[in-house]
């Protein structure tokens, strides 16, 4: 299985799927005016990944700021992660938000409690 890399874009995020550094990244603003465009390519990573994971995967995840259709693949994401948690494999997501950004750290706590995968908020400055 091959890593992936994307760029970041004014609209949408970096993506950094480092299969040998067992790092998984997404960073920056995600409002791609076509996200089915944007994330089915990176679904269907997920799905290759998640038949043959390392036994540790970190995922960091710094959004400035996502849409609705984002938030949903996101959704989309954590919950393949959760598959990978059930083979017996270890996942952990930290999960980005700056100072102040109490909505940005409600969505990682909304995320932690909607899936089984540990969630680490970590508060970032500016």
């Amino acid at each position: 299985m091959e890593s992936l890399f994307i760029s970041a874009t004014s609209k949408t995020p970096s993506i950094v799927f480092d299969r040998e550094k067992k790092v998984i990244e997404i960073k920056g603003k995600s409002t791609p005016e076509d996200h089915v465009a944007f994330y089915s390519p990176i679904l269907d990573w997920f799905d290759s990944f998640i038949l043959d994971p390392p036994d540790y995967t970190q995922v960091n995840v710094h959004l400035d700021y996502f849409n609705t259709s984002s938030s949903k693949v996101l959704l989309k994401i954590f919950k393949k992660l959760e598959l990978i948690n059930e083979v017996e494999k270890k996942v952990e997501v930290n999960w980005y938000y700056e100072i102040g950004d109490w909505d940005m750290k409600d969505c990682g706590l909304d995320y932690e409690a909607i899936v089984n995968v540990p969630f680490r908020l970590i508060e970032v400055p500016e």
